[in-house]
């Protein structure tokens, strides 16, 4: 394999061709390093970002003696880009520990006499936890019905599931309430 730090000068000096050859050397590996986050962000718009990037600090880039320093540098930015990206994307989201409390919330809320702070969200909560399988249905129901107040392994030899199983149904359960509330257009952004 070729170092491709053989352009950084030229590219540096602003030679769109030189870019051109480095980018034809390099995609491929960019490409390949963020395959991980194909289901999280649009990896296209991460690569072109990445490399717009690259373009304009190249000019401050200095070889550390390594072979492919500007390639190294264009791949830790484009999995950066994708890290936020997700992270961005993902706030979008409804938060697992947000949804737990929710449910819990809704589960008292119908149990009390007066009316939920926002009763078609309880209401799609209530719906969405109905519509879910069994297991996960069970694994969620005994965690919130616990409060707290039993370990996960207790609760799992409760239901007859080993413990990594009953994380399991529990972690596929919270999932599929977070797609269905957000098909009933309840995603929400959480900040960190």
């Amino acid at each position: 394999m070729e170092d491709l730090d053989r352009h950084l000068s030229a590219i540096a000096a602003g030679d769109a061709d030189a870019f051109g050859r480095f980018v034809a050397g390099g995609e491929r590996r960019l490409r390949e390093s963020l395959r991980s986050f194909a289901a999280l962000v649009d990896v296209e718009a991460v690569l072109q970002e990445s490399l717009l990037r690259i373009w304009q600090v190249a000019p401050r880039v200095r070889p550390d003696g390594r072979p492919d320093c500007l390639l190294r540098l264009a791949i830790r930015t484009a999995r950066n880009l994708a890290i936020d990206e997700a992270r961005r994307t993902r706030r979008m989201a409804l938060d697992p520990e947000l949804l737990e409390r929710a449910l819990a919330d809704a589960e008292r809320a119908s149990a009390a006499p007066a009316e939920p702070p926002d009763p078609r969200f309880f209401s799609a909560i209530e719906g969405c936890h109905g519509a879910l399988p069994d297991k996960p249905k069970q694994a969620l129901g005994a965690r919130l019905e616990s409060g707290g107040a039993e370990s996960d392994a207790a609760l799992a030899a409760r239901l007859g599931m080993r413990l990594n199983t009953f994380l399991q149904n529990v972690t596929r359960a919270k999932r599929l309430l977070l797609d269905c509330l957000g098909r009933r257009g309840f995603a929400m952004e959480i900040s960190r």
